[in-house]
């Protein structure tokens, strides 16, 4: 708990008009007091990034029974001051998961820009990285809470332009479509869940076998990719949201 400051002694201009505490004088002839908000705008952002390391560093430890007063002491902040700005656990979660969805998003923008549509690739070697360091809840957060929705559906989008990249270099083989690159996200995601306390480089393999799989997938008649509005359905089921009208969010 970051301690209390002792009390100042009492300036020589305490006492003019009254002036409240955490206030300055005005303009001069005024007589108003102006508040002085720009630190307290300063020490709520500080605040609110200590309580977002701390609560996915507790996470990472606890897994995601983590206690909001757990969070709270990490964060060192008051459980009042972490309930003021985060009402209840879930929307705290929301916050980690709006974060991480923003940092995995930053990751397919910075896979878009390297050559020769080598992009998707770097981006699906990163996420298993990813999906690794944040084993035993990463898909409690990333479950159905209130941002994910919007979050999820840009993140595909980034994900649908590095998979054109690959197509349009031949890294890709033509039919494979935006689906088969969710589906091994997807399965991804269970190979770090189901493996890591054992074996946690198992993804590494697994996702080679399939990158090199949309490579050259050989014969698909007959069965046809999941579409948009499958993917829209699955990712609204999956975080909790609606699918849009029409269900056309990109998936």
């Amino acid at each position: 708990m970051t301690p209390v400051p002792p009390a100042s002694s009492p300036s020589p201009a305490a006492g003019r008009g009254n002036m409240p505490a955490g206030a300055r004088e005005g303009p001069a002839g005024t007589g108003r007091a102006e508040p002085l908000r720009r630190p307290l705008r300063r020490d709520a952002a500080r605040n609110h990034g200590r309580v977002l390391a701390a609560a996915r560093q507790v996470l990472a430890e606890r897994g995601p029974d983590a206690g909001m007063e757990l969070i709270a002491a990490r964060a060192g902040v008051g459980v009042g001051t972490l309930y003021r700005r985060f009402p209840s656990k879930e929307a705290l979660m929301d916050e980690v998961a709006g974060q991480l969805l923003g940092e995995l998003a930053d990751e397919a923008r910075a896979a878009l820009a390297l050559p020769d549509g080598t992009g998707l690739d770097a981006f699906v070697l990163g996420l298993g990285g990813w999906l690794a360091e944040h084993r035993g809840y990463a898909d409690t957060v990333l479950g159905p809470v209130k941002q994910k929705g919007s979050c999820a559906a840009r993140l595909r989008e980034l994900i649908d332009q590095l998979l054109g990249q690959a197509r349009a270099a031949g890294r890709v083989a033509p039919e494979v479509a935006l689906g088969d690159v969710m589906a091994l996200v997807w399965a991804l995601r269970g190979v770090v869940e189901t493996s890591g306390p054992v074996a946690p480089d198992a993804w590494r393999r697994f996702a080679a076998l399939h990158l090199a799989g949309l490579r050259a997938p050989g014969r698909l008649d007959g069965l046809p990719p999941l579409g948009r509005e499958e993917l829209a359905r699955i990712s609204a089921k999956a975080h909790g949201t609606p699918p849009g009208p029409g269900a056309e969010a990109p998936s």
